[in-house]
Order: C-alpha cells, then structure tokens, then sequence
C-alpha cells in the first residue's frame, strides 16, 4: 500500500473496512473496533484523521511510539483469542498517519476481555445479541450451517416417512424398510440420532407449524401501493415443506395477477398472464432456498397494484452483489437443501435460473439490504389494474 492509495481511501471516507481516529489512548475501545473487524471482513484503522471531517490531524513522533505499543497491547491482552495485526508508518501532506491492518479472523467469535462479541454494521460497530446472529459467526468458523442444526424438540415421528420412502425408492431405485430410515436419515445429512435438522423438517417433515413455526410464508395482497395500508384484499400464512410453500405461495401469486389479451389471438382465447409464470417460479424458489435459516422470520410475499414483493431473510451470502446474481453467478449458503431441490421442486440448481427470468421478463429489481438482513425482489407489473 502507498501513500497514495491512504489518501484515497481518506477521501473516500469510512465504511465498513476503514475506520479513521484522530488518536488513540484506551485500549480496551480500540480493541473493540478490531475485534469488530475480525469478525466481519477485516479491514483498516487510519489514526490521525479526525472521524468526522476526514482531516489528516497528524500524530507526533512520540504518538506514533506509543501507539505501536498500545495497539499490540490491546491486540494480545484485549482480545481473545489474541489477533495479530500489522501496522505502517505514512507521511500524508506532510502529516504522519498510522496505518493498522486488521485481518478478517481465522478463530472467529472474537470477544473483548468481558466476552463481548462485536461486528461492524455499516461504518459502525455493534455487540452481538441475538443467537441467529452468534450462529452465524460460528458457522464461519466451521460450526454446522444452519440447516444442519438439530431440533432438539424432534424426533423420527415428525418425519412424514411415506413421502421420504417414495422419494428414496424414485431416486435410488431401491425400496425402504421401516428399520433403514433412521440410516438413511442420517447418511443423507437430513439428521442424527432420532432427531430432524432444520433440511430434514423443511423436505420431508410434518406438522411444520409446530416443529419450525417462523419458517413459513406471509403473504399480503393489498388495495393500494403502500406497506402501511390497515386493510388487505387477503392475506395468508402458509405453513409446510418447502415444496408446499412453493407451490401454495407461487398458487398465491399467480390467482393475483391479470391476463392480458395478445392482439393476435382471439377475442375468447385465455390470455397471457402479465407476468410469466418462469419469473415467479424462479424467483420464489431461490427465496425458499437461499434464505438464511439461522434468522427465525418468514418469507414475505406481497402483492401490491403496481409491483409484487419476495422478501428472503438474510443478505445474500459470501459477499455476493445483487449485479453478479443477475449474471447467472450462484454462492449456496443450504446446500442440503438445494442438493434435493431438484426432485422435490422446480428448481435445477444450475445457476441458470435468473438468467430464465431476465430473459422472459426483465422488469424486475433485486436489492440486497444488508443493514435489514433481508434480500427484496421487486417485479413490476405490466398491467396496472384500475
């Protein structure tokens, strides 16, 4: 790195891998702030920039001494486990700056010296708080995804055998017995020792209401445009296996939508739906599937005059833009789940999906909302109804 590229990153200002401070002399805040960095994506402290205007202050020779020995301090007796951190000397303007390098952490959560555990949020950081958020930090770490968690509350009744054994013998070929399916169970990654995870319960469990009741879809279809509309045209919360929620949820959209009459064909014929089918289907199935399982929230689905909402919880994964999500470029964060999707749903997992929906109706927005941990697809109507 050159000095150059420290003042780009100064006129650019802070984010969530760079932080400014005019200066430094508690350990425990500044350990707080890579500890924040450690758990998140690593990133860079610049000191001797005033955090608010971006002005390079500068530090004095005896700071840039006691600085070097305040931030090793704070990154071995601050931290656990203990961070290793690299730090450089600048001259920006004329002005000594101290650049401090922390790297995204391999013994991720790190806490402070109270057990905190913080991540960065934006430009900010913030404790943990949440057990779907600590599940998530873990999972980096090489803890079990979230749908390989166990549910403890389970067991061999709450799977819907019939439908497993039929699957099994319409993929394998082979026919199965009452004694092989907690085997087959378990070397399917669906569960261990008598109980469900979370894949299991969502392919081939029963009674999902009780046993996974936040993983449903809300579904809305309302007067106007607005979210805060009091009254609806109806409304649902659709419970069951994801190939349930698929098809009741794509049932739900579709028998909302208007058909539009081609001028080609006849006054009688049925008409083509505004928006085609392909682009609900894709859309809704990569929702069902890529969401995040560690955040207890259902999918939403609303449907307003002018567009329709699948709101998925959790940002899209492993630093995944929405501009390569339109290219077709997929990072599986359930790959249990998109393992089976193929033969219970209609999704084949290929990547090619989007690229079917951009091609048969590209008036359609996908925003990634990280701060709101959620991903928002929008699709615009075609046919406003009056």
């Amino acid at each position: 790195m050159e000095e150059k590229d420290i003042l780009e990153l100064i006129q650019r200002g802070e984010s969530s891998t760079v932080q400014f401070k005019e200066n430094i002399t508690n350990e425990i805040s500044i350990a707080q702030e890579m500890i924040a960095f450690a758990n998140t994506e690593g990133g860079i402290i610049i000191i001797g920039v005033h955090d608010k205007t971006w002005e390079i202050t500068g530090l004095s020779k005896d700071d840039i001494n006691r600085l070097n020995n305040l931030l090793v301090n704070a990154a071995e007796q601050q931290i656990k486990p203990p961070l290793y951190i690299t730090t450089e000397n600048f001259l920006i303007n004329n002005k000594r700056v101290l650049v401090v390098k922390v790297p995204k952490g391999t013994s991720i959560p790190y806490k402070d010296k109270d057990g905190v555990i913080w991540v960065k949020n934006g430009a900010n950081k913030r404790k943990v708080t949440s057990n779907e958020k600590l599940a998530r930090l873990l999972q980096t770490s090489g803890y079990p995804y979230a749908e390989e968690r166990l549910l403890e509350h389970s067991s061999l009744t709450d799977l819907n055998k019939l439908k497993f054994a039929d699957f099994y013998n319409n993929l394998y070929g082979e026919e199965l017995t009452e004694e092989e399916i907690e085997k087959h169970i378990t070397n399917l990654r669906l569960g261990k020792d008598g109980k469900l995870n979370v894949a299991g319960a969502l392919l081939f469990g029963k009674n999902l209401q009780k046993l996974l009741p936040s993983f449903h879809i809300t579904a809305i279809w309302f007067w106007g445009n607005e979210i805060t509309e009091t009254s609806y045209r109806s409304s649902d919360n659709i419970y069951g296996t994801l190939d349930e929620l698929y098809r009741k949820g794509f049932d739900f959209i579709i028998s909302k939508l208007n058909r539009i009459q081609p001028k080609e064909k006849g006054f009688n014929s049925i008409g083509e739906l505004e928006i085609p089918e392909i682009v609900i289907k894709e859309l809704l199935v990569n929702a069902l599937i890529h969401r995040d399982y560690f955040i207890n929230d259902s999918i939403k689905i609303f449907v307003f005059e002018n567009r329709i909402e699948i709101i998925s919880p959790g940002s899209l994964p492993n630093n995944l833009t929405e501009e390569q999500v339109k290219k077709g470029i997929r990072r599986t964060r359930n790959h249990i789940i998109a393992s089976f999707s193929p033969y219970l749903l209609d999704y084949r997992g290929a990547s090619s999906g989007i690229l079917r929906a951009i091609k048969a109706y590209p008036h359609f927005d996908i925003k990634n909302e990280k701060d709101n941990e959620r991903v928002v697809v929008t699709i615009y109507r075609q046919f406003i109804p009056h």
